[in-house]
């Protein structure tokens, strides 16, 4: 991605408010076309150009699932490794959340040296040390790999930039270490729906209020995560709306 040749190998975000929301698939690409028409492609796509990539994350957790359960801290952070298409560069992550309130950390690294993550030292000189570090003291390995198609839309108000993204095609392989499954086939997590962020600093935009209103949509917590744990098998849904996605996609199957 171009992003990633414009920024430095350490990034640590500021906090920003990001809203979710669970759309059916023909309400979302309506409400894709409405906003093309007053916001503009993310300048961090792929090729420069369009406003869609795929993004692929792999998922730290412990072997007793604490991030899943939200036990104790594993329940305020998640540490993922994310790759932008086919892009031999990836993102070491933790992302942090305090009601709906986000900040992340993310260090930039050779898609080899993930390598890395499979020794039990730390080469402090690495820039990854720090995520790796974590990940030794938590003992937290990778759990899945999650990928998804995303639509990335932006514009400024007084605040500065917002963000708007719809997430499609959402799809989960079981991991059992620091390596990515070609993108194929895995578990479809949704058919029938569309996950829509927005992605703001202080006051609600009047783009957002105007399609909130519009679409009549209601902000809900939505965790890819969380999903892929349930659609994977490795545990039983814990909130109605993981037991809802799980049913319908169980009648698919």
């Amino acid at each position: 991605m171009n992003e990633m040749a414009n920024q430095e190998s350490r990034e640590n975000r500021a906090f920003a408010y990001e809203i979710k929301f669970l759309v059916p698939t023909e309400q979302a690409l309506e409400l894709r076309d409405w906003a093309r028409g007053c916001m503009r492609p993310d300048p961090n796509t792929a090729s420069g150009a369009g406003d869609e990539y795929r993004i692929t994350s792999l998922y730290y957790d412990t072997k007793e699932l604490d991030v899943f359960h939200k036990r104790g801290s594993f329940g305020r952070s998640k540490y993922r490794v994310r790759r932008y298409d086919a892009s031999p560069m990836v993102f070491l992550e933790r992302k942090l959340r305090s009601e709906r309130l986000v900040t992340k950390r993310r260090t930039l690294v050779n898609l080899s040296e993930l390598e890395r993550l499979r020794q039990d030292e730390c080469d402090l000189k690495w820039s990854g040390a720090w995520f790796q570090r974590r990940m030794l003291v938590r003992r937290m390995n990778p759990s899945c790999q999650v990928s998804y198609k995303r639509t990335a839309l932006v514009s400024e108000n007084d605040s500065g930039l917002i963000r708007l993204t719809l997430d499609d095609d959402l799809r989960a392989w079981k991991s059992s270490g620091p390596e990515f499954h070609a993108v194929v086939g895995g578990s479809l997590l949704m058919r029938n729906h569309m996950i829509l962020e927005m992605k703001f600093r202080l006051a609600m935009p009047s783009t957002f209020k105007q399609a909130i209103e519009e679409f009549r949509l209601q902000a809900q917590p939505i965790s890819k995560y969380r999903l892929a744990v349930t659609g994977l098998g490795y545990a039983p849904p814990t909130a109605p709306l993981e037991t809802r996605l799980l049913q319908a996609e169980t009648a698919h199957a």
